[in-house]
């Protein structure tokens, strides 16, 4: 029989096949009857736009700025469709203060890109840096340094030996209210400076032995100390059904949580606040030798980054759990991990065994079956979406990938830039911390910040795309063919396929016929047509797929002669 049969309609991500182009950049793989629906906003380092894709890996939306700024570093985007975004200048030399993460400037920009207000910290003695955390009532959390002189270190017990820069930079955290397009009121304030033990030299304040304040930090503890930028925050996330913050040191290899409930006052104290402990840690979790309750075989944490809550409020999902990215656990492999401080309501206060802080280990830990893949000594963020996947990016590579409940990967995505210059898909050229990405997060489909916006396809980030290789999202295939708007007919087929737009709602302007492995066996483009008839009478025998249209309608044929 001399006919060619329409199976189903296929509405999942091919990945299995082996496509004819190999993909490098761009989207890898994408198996969109398994991902999480949305969109990832990416801010990649060494360019200035903040980009949202769709799971198809094409632009739906960017926040464009000038060529001489940089991220500084992350962006979030709020329920209104604004963007809040880090960012800094290119230019860094002479710079009072400049280390890596290094930022200067946060900004409110409307979906339009329209400045809706700015506020600078970057000066002699300040500077803006990794992170910032929107808060429930508009204000903003921010991480800086605060630059103290070598006088001043050793004044109250920092050993000579490690200011080799003869400075230091602890960090404060300053909750930010905006005021108008420029102007703002710091409401909140807390700095580490004013939480700090030393057993170095007892003629100084706060002479002690670490393990006796575990809610004080050791200003000589060895790991990069004499590094300038000392604790080194690198994520900052706040609890408001606790009102606590969590930051992540990786120069000390441990999470902190603080009392954000005390007021400025008291939060320069060991005093006041739910927890009645000031501004002192009142939880510390990953490495218990940086306040000498523990060795080498206690530590959890190894250089960890993107510390946040997953449930924010009561009654959240996963309230009160802390997921991390933990770079460094292995020479050449990172995990990524979830773990529940054990929280005592009632005294409020976080519970020990012993002098440690509980839990004793992860209640999740995941690792790369090819541990490599994911190892990245820096930067980097992991995200539990609402279907239970998880969304990894490991930054240094500029390589996200989601994996499900059961650990089978669906999603694969490398930032198409290197050195912030688009690349072309194929190209093989990228290293390590050539296509940086500090972070990628994935908003739902129903995320109030998209209710009336366009979010048509807008090309691609990388040159030369496959513009064939990934289809629309189930929800909108369904949308499309539930309304019959896209038929194939007719079924079975005799030599000539009919393709029909009966509702007028897109035109054919391409098609793709692809073998089971992926071959390209014809193609069609610039058709403008509501109407078109296929050919088939000189293909073989066997299994197909037509890709309609730059949407990637896919329909399964099988050829039977």
């Amino acid at each position: 029989m001399n006919n060619k049969f329409i199976l189903t309609l296929i509405v999942s991500a091919f990945t299995q096949f082996s496509w004819a182009q190999k993909h490098t950049v761009g989207l890898i793989s994408a198996d969109n009857s398994k991902t999480f629906n949305g969109y990832n906003l990416l801010y990649p380092h060494e360019q200035p736009n903040v980009y949202l894709l769709d799971n198809c890996g094409r632009i739906v939306h960017t926040w464009a700025d000038t060529a001489d700024l940089r991220p500084g570093n992350t962006v979030y985007l709020l329920d209104d469709g604004s963007i809040l975004k880090t960012k800094r200048s290119a230019k860094v030399t002479g710079s009072p203060i400049w280390s890596g993460g290094g930022g200067g400037t946060v900004e409110k920009r409307d979906w339009d890109n329209k400045l809706l207000w700015t506020f600078t910290l970057n000066d002699s003695f300040n500077r803006l840096h990794h992170d910032i955390e929107p808060m429930p009532n508009g204000n903003i959390l921010m991480i800086s340094w605060e630059k103290k002189t070598k006088a001043q270190a050793i004044s109250i017990g920092r050993n000579p030996a490690y200011l080799a820069n003869n400075e230091i930079w602890p960090d404060k955290i300053i909750e930010v209210k905006p005021v108008g397009t420029d102007k703002f009121i710091i409401v909140w304030e807390w700095h580490l400076w004013d939480h700090v033990v030393q057993n170095y030299d007892s003629t100084k304040p706060g002479y002690g032995n670490p393990k006796d304040f575990p809610g004080k930090v050791d200003l000589n503890y060895a790991n990069l100390s004499s590094a300038k930028n000392w604790a080194f925050l690198n994520a900052i996330s706040y609890n408001y059904g606790f009102d606590q913050i969590v930051v992540s040191s990786p120069s000390f290899n441990e999470i902190w949580v603080i009392d954000h409930s005390t007021t400025t006052a008291q939060a320069a104290t060991g005093n006041g606040g739910f927890g009645k402990k000031g501004g002192d840690l009142i939880y510390r979790w990953g490495n218990p030798a940086a306040y000498n309750s523990g060795t080498v075989a206690d530590q959890k944490l190894f250089f960890p980054h993107d510390i946040h809550w997953m449930g924010k409020n009561w009654g959240d999902r996963d309230f009160g759990k802390l997921m991390v990215f933990n770079n460094r656990v292995g020479s050449n492999y990172s995990t990524v991990n979830i773990f529940q401080p054990a929280f005592d309501t009632y005294m409020w206060a976080f519970q020990k065994s012993g002098n440690k802080f509980l839990p004793n280990n992860f209640s999740w830990t995941y690792k790369r079956p090819d541990s490599t893949s994911m190892y990245s000594s820096g930067l980097s963020s992991v995200q539990r979406l609402d279907n239970g996947n998880t969304l990894i990016c490991s930054a240094q590579k500029g390589y996200t990938f989601e994996i499900t409940p059961t650990e089978e990967i669906v999603w694969e995505y490398v930032t198409p830039l290197k050195l912030g210059v688009k690349v072309k898909q194929g190209d093989t050229s990228l290293n390590p911390s050539e296509n940086n990405t500090f972070r990628v997060n994935r908003y739902a489909f129903n995320h109030p910040a998209f209710s009336g916006k366009n979010l048509s396809p807008k090309g691609f980030m990388e040159l030369n795309p496959d513009t064939f290789f990934c289809e629309l999202p189930v929800a909108d295939i369904n949308k499309l063919e539930n309304s019959e708007s896209i038929k194939v007919f007719p079924n079975p087929v005799n030599n000539l396929l009919d393709i029909e737009i009966s509702k007028g709602l897109i035109e054919i302007n391409s098609l793709v016929l692809y073998s089971i492995t992926g071959e390209i066996v014809m193609e069609a483009k610039n058709l403008k047509s509501k109407n078109y008839t296929l050919n088939l009478s000189d293909v073989k025998n066997g299994l197909y797929f037509i890709s309609i249209n730059k949407n990637k309608i896919v329909k399964k044929l099988e050829v039977m002669h």
